[in-house]
């Protein structure tokens, strides 16, 4: 059995394999114990914090230690907040803007980051990490030089330890690439990271979660977790308080290289959908232009069709270009002007060439689907398809197909057939 194109294997358990278990069972509860006594006792130090570290390489879906470890970071390792530090954050702010280029480099975190807890602190800055460091020339209004030293070397501490966290769930994230836990769990990191450093340190920081994600999306082109995590991270990057500015172009075009890679990509597609309302506004698409885009994205599709008719993502997506031709009242489509007669031939044209699929693909179930989906739109706008002259196609034709092909669906299929009940030619 696979899933995704992994390959699953079943092992025998054996009495070795048995006693193993039975250990780390003894292991996990003796940390679980270790964990609960320091919590009743209120200490959120070093030694609860390294607890958690150890048993969240055991079990990271174990969401209350990660919560432990949120209060470990905020009771303790990370600076309390004041006023002072946050004027020294703007003040570097501004100082870093004017001497950071663009195309300063980072790089990711790599998952050798993350070693043992007893060999550093996770205040002490790694290798990979980006240097948090003042270049501010002037004081900050009412601060004096020692609160500036102190909240400049809190900066810098919150830094190191806030980038040791995003270090320590790479490993974790490789091995376990789609616990919500872990994902949440770096969401909230960067959010410190957002409200503690500097803008040029917060967003280099940022980018470079764009480019784990996209690592991790190369790993499983179809982990659905990290495509909605590239959602969040690519809206932050656009935002105006990390001098951000849309990255819709780049977006769409990254879901046309994943798409070509894998015409599979269910997340892809999904990804593309998402964008195209804000990528034809950006664009100043007029009547026209709108009416291209769809125009390229049906042929898009029906390449992939063409080479893959039984793809469920395909047709979810052919589905989805449909919508934005029939439904326009209330909701904003691609091509909002088209006019009816327009969506008439568009959906005529449409059920013609998903017949032509039948020549070749008799037996698969989703060329009825799309059938009897055009078929419908067309009811919607006041038209019908009738019948081939032979009776060999039509409707009532592809439901009794859909039904032989899928009898796992007869509730649905029941459902389509109350609906085109009413069309006595059919």
């Amino acid at each position: 059995m696979a899933s995704h194109g992994v390959a699953r294997t079943i092992r025998a358990y054996t009495e070795e394999r048995r006693v193993r278990d039975l250990e780390k069972i003894e292991t996990y509860r003796d940390l679980e114990n270790q964990i609960r006594s320091q919590v009743a006792s209120g200490n959120y130090g070093l030694t609860l914090f390294y607890l958690t570290t150890k048993l969240l390489h055991l079990n990271p879906e174990y969401y209350t230690i990660w919560n432990v470890r949120r209060r470990c970071l905020l009771l303790g390792l990370l600076s309390r907040r004041s006023g002072g530090s946050s004027s020294l954050k703007a003040s570097l702010s501004t100082s870093l803007n004017a001497t950071t280029r663009p195309s300063d480099s980072v790089s990711l975190h790599s998952s050798s980051d993350a070693v043992p807890p007893d060999q550093r602190s996770p205040r002490t800055r790694k290798g990979g990490a980006i240097p948090i460091t003042s270049t501010a020339t002037a004081d900050p209004p009412g601060l004096d030089t020692q609160d500036q030293a102190s909240d400049a070397q809190n900066l810098e501490l919150d830094g190191n330890v806030l980038q040791s966290e995003l270090a320590f769930t790479v490993p974790l994230l490789l091995k376990f690439p789609k616990s919500y836990h872990i994902w949440n769990f770096r969401q909230w990191t960067l959010s410190q990271v957002t409200l503690r450093l500097p803008v040029p340190i917060t967003r280099k920081i940022w980018e470079t979660e764009l480019g784990l994600v996209s690592k991790m999306i190369t790993k499983d082109r179809r982990n659905f977790h990290a495509w909605g995590y590239r959602r969040f991270v690519v809206a932050k990057l656009e935002r105006p308080e990390l001098q951000g500015k849309s990255m819709a172009e780049d977006e769409f075009a990254y879901t046309t290289e994943m798409i070509k890679f894998d015409l599979s990509n269910f997340s892809a597609w999904h990804h593309r959908s998402q964008l195209m309302p804000k990528l034809l506004d950006e664009r100043g698409a007029d009547d026209k232009m709108r009416a291209a885009f769809l125009d390229k994205e049906l042929s898009i599709v029906w390449e992939a069709l063409n080479v893959g008719p039984e793809d469920q993502s395909l047709w979810f997506y052919h589905s989805f270009l449909i919508s934005h031709i029939v439904d326009h009242r209330n909701r904003q489509t691609i091509a909002p002007a088209l006019t009816m007669e327009e969506r008439i031939a568009y959906l005529r044209c449409e059920i013609d060439d998903i017949k032509d699929l039948l020549e070749d693909y008799p037996n698969i179930k989703w060329i009825y689907q799309g059938l009897l989906e055009c078929s419908l739109a067309l009811e919607r706008l006041g038209q019908r398809v009738e019948r081939d002259s032979g009776g060999a196609s039509g409707p009532k034709i592809w439901l009794a197909k859909l039904r032989a092909l899928d009898p796992m669906r007869t509730g649905r299929w029941n459902d389509l057939e109350r609906e085109i009940g009413g069309w006595a030619r059919y």
